[in-house]
């Protein structure tokens, strides 16, 4: 795997900038007038250097006829005055004046793995650009704006976009929308003239985040195709966009981009501040969405703070006591979780002030002396007597307007002058932008995390912001409403940072009713995601599926909850339900006190098969197939050395063919065999139908069944023929 940055003698003797890394490369030229080109960003060009300085003389365009005398460039910031007609990559205004629009002074020099780029205009703005390479191939684009000028008017930024281009074979564009309990439902379209905005103006990254926008090949899947995607890296406002005009994009057919959404006024910079654009995120792949998640997934493991320690089996009260926190039902049930098997014990809502309920007490946080008259330590000192973690679920960022902490300081609500915006769940905003409201927050929860040694915290925020304003004074001293949502974002981060600082071991999972925050941005100060608030094992099989696109399995919360799921009111057998949640960081969501001694045992044998497993599903690369009318999913997960992997073979729903046919295993090493067992313990099909294919009895044996891995990888075994939400596990190790 090669890491590199290079210079080399382009056209008219320019230097072209190349990083170059694990098969990825992006290309700039640098210009005498102006920003530098993106000459290419894909796949690394075999030749070297003289192939990249080749580029820019072989690849120039003809002029499009009634349009510009001359081609024009596709800059690192492209904007009218480089001849581009589409979305700029920099808006705004200096008091209704327009702001830089032409870049002079720029310079364009490579620092390590880096290509960093500074201009200046003519009327004191300061522009910062860094395009980084990491050894995975991720490419990632940080932009800043300094306001550099004397003058009285504040430079107002609308907007400061990463922009980068794509060819002419990426003609398809997949999204991801969704729903509460519903995530990251996929959409695909083709690249047509016009732009495809994404745009979330919720407050948070939101459930129906495309968390990636793709475009790639025609017919691009999991295993093959060429992809290009973008994901910005922000927790609150947010847009991803791709564009196509009729003329092109300079050398290019199309664009790809994203940034921070920003409301009118909301980043207005006076003499000497900056705005620091979110980190942007850029992949690309030759081997199909999967070869993004390999990208990506190698990307984030690598970071220093990523979880290392094994991901303890979970038990979260939620679905098994709601708001009855009574202390005995809660004993029996960490001593029921403890028997089999789990290793962390989490109590979340209705521990503190008034919280009976979801109209009262949200933002008190102190332990409810009414239902805990000796503090939580009864059963944080029973938890641990277990040899179980405790965790605790907060969320921080809103408020009921009955409680005590509205009613002591009413002007810590994030709301107009005009009044409070409607109601979500009975909740409003905290705001986190005045600094006594955040300092009595983080005082609160780390004293509680002192005084019980709590290992982790269930972090919620269950609403969109709307109207997310506060009263502000600004330079002329007026008093205005202003947009908060970025400051706001900025708070929050700033408070799980200083959070984090004080208690360095403890864990902190970002929940938004389920999977409404999530992003690489809360992911760089969070050790999972909870990926929704939907526990039926059916819908997850979709939502993790693409969740995990992004988001690698040990950082998704994935749990078992109870036969009929909460929130769709469909039950679905224990097997299929034990399946799905191996998928990711496996827990119980579940009033196990409930369960019969036959479900229990079989609760045991499951989360040992998860401590056993976990080695290889919390750090291999995740492969993925179907069948061809998709009801079939195949998903697997295979370690660094293609000796050891496993496969979910999950039916959703019946097919139109009679049997389902045979789905080959991708990934596997195809000069080595295999032995191929069935793991009972994940759940076995209810009913098989009819008979089942020769395979299953041999690979049920302690011993395995022993397969070539060229027949498992290109052809594959037989699937049973299932009924809807069956599945199997299959651990293979090669011999």
């Amino acid at each position: 795997m090669s890491l590199s940055s290079q210079s080399t003698a382009g056209a008219a003797g320019a230097d072209v900038q190349v990083l170059e890394s694990a098969g990825t490369a992006l290309v700039l030229l640098p210009r005498p007038d102006g920003l530098p080109e993106v000459l290419h960003w894909g796949p690394a060009l075999h030749g070297g250097p003289s192939t990249y300085a080749a580029l820019a003389a072989v690849t120039t365009p003809p002029a499009p006829p009634s349009a510009l005398d001359e081609p024009w460039p596709l800059t690192v910031l492209p904007g009218e005055a480089d001849g581009w007609s589409g979305t700029p990559g920099w808006a705004g205004h200096r008091g209704g004046a327009v702001g830089a629009v032409r870049w002079h002074d720029v310079t364009c020099v490579a620092e390590g793995t880096a290509l960093a780029t500074s201009a200046s205009s003519g009327d004191g703005i300061r522009l910062e650009l860094r395009h980084s390479l990491d050894e995975h191939g991720v490419l990632r684009v940080d932009a800043s704006l300094t306001n550099d000028g004397n003058g009285p008017a504040p430079l107002d930024v609308s907007a400061l976009r990463a922009i980068l281009p794509l060819p002419v074979r990426a003609d398809e564009v997949l999204d991801l929308t969704g729903r509460w309990c519903r995530e990251r439902a996929p959409q695909r379209r083709r690249l047509d003239h016009g732009t495809h905005l994404r745009a979330s103006r919720r407050g948070r990254t939101g459930h129906d985040a495309t968390l990636l926008l793709m475009a790639g090949t025609r017919g691009f899947d999991w295993r093959t195709g060429e992809v290009w995607a973008v994901h910005t890296a922000w927790s609150g406002n947010h847009e991803h966009l791709v564009e196509s005009l009729p003329e092109g994009a300079g050398r290019h057919h199309a664009v790809l981009g994203g940034g921070e959404l920003l409301a009118p006024g909301e980043v207005r910079l006076y003499p000497g501040e900056t705005y620091a654009a979110p980190t942007v995120v850029f992949v690309h792949s030759t081997e199909g969405l999967d070869g993004l998640s390999r990208r990506l997934h190698s990307s984030l493991r690598a970071r220093p703070g990523h979880p290392s320690r094994p991901r303890p089996v979970v038990l979260n009260t939620w679905e098994a006591v709601y708001f009855e926190t009574d202390l005995d039902h809660l004993k029996s049930l960490a001593d029921t979780a403890a028997r089999v098997g789990v290793e962390r014990f989490v109590l979340d809502d209705g521990w503190f002030g008034s919280r009976r309920h979801d109209r009262a007490g949200l933002g008190d946080w102190v332990v409810s002396t009414d239902v805990w008259p000796e503090g939580l330590a009864p059963l944080v000192d029973h938890v641990k007597g277990l040899g179980l973690e405790f965790g605790l679920w907060f969320e921080p960022e809103m408020v009921n307007e009955d409680s005590d902490l509205v009613r002591t300081h009413p002007q810590w609500v994030l709301r107009p002058a005009a009044g409070s915006p409607r109601e979500w769940r009975h909740q409003q905003l905290l705001d986190l932008t005045r600094h006594a409201a955040r300092e009595q927050l983080l005082e609160r929860i780390s004293a509680l995390v002192t005084e019980y040694g709590i290992d982790y915290i269930k972090w919620d925020h269950n609403r969109d912001l709307l109207e997310a304003v506060h009263t502000v004074e600004r330079g002329d001293r007026r008093r205005i409403d202003a947009p908060a949502v970025h400051a706001h974002t900025l708070a929050f981060y700033r408070l799980l940072d200083d959070l984090r600082a004080r208690h360095p071991r403890l864990e902190i999972e970002s929940c938004s009713s389920g999977g409404g925050r999530v992003d690489l941005g809360v992911l760089d100060r969070t050790d999972r995601i909870w990926t929704s608030d939907c526990n039926d094992a059916l819908e997850r099989a979709g939502i993790q599926r693409w969740t995990s696109l992004l988001v690698p399995p040990e950082l998704m919360g994935t749990h078992v909850g109870p036969a009929t799921a909460h929130t769709t009111h469909r039950t679905v057998d224990l097997g299929f339900r034990l399946l799905m949640a191996l998928q990711g960081h496996a827990g119980l969501e579940w009033d196990i006190t409930t369960c019969s001694a036959e479900e229990l045992e079989v609760l045991t044998r499951w989360t040992a098969l998860a401590r056993e497993l976990r080695p290889v599903l919390h750090s291999g690369e995740l492969v993925r197939s179907e069948s061809p009318d998709g009801t079939v999913l195949v998903t697997g997960t295979l370690d660094a050395e293609r000796s050891h992997a496993a496969y979910t073979v999950a039916r959703l729903v019946t097919g139109r063919d009679a049997v389902p046919g045979v789905l080959p295993l991708p990934g596997l090493d195809e000069k080595r065999s295999y032995a191929v067992r069935l793991r009972p313990e994940a759940g076995l099909p209810a009913v098989v139908q009819h008979a089942a294919p020769p395979w299953w009895g041999a690979a049920l044996s302690d011993e395995g069944l022993v397969v070539p891995g060229a027949v498992l990888a290109a052809v594959g075994l037989p699937v049973p023929v299932l009924g809807p939400a069956q599945g199997y596990l299959l651990e293979l190790r090669a011999l």
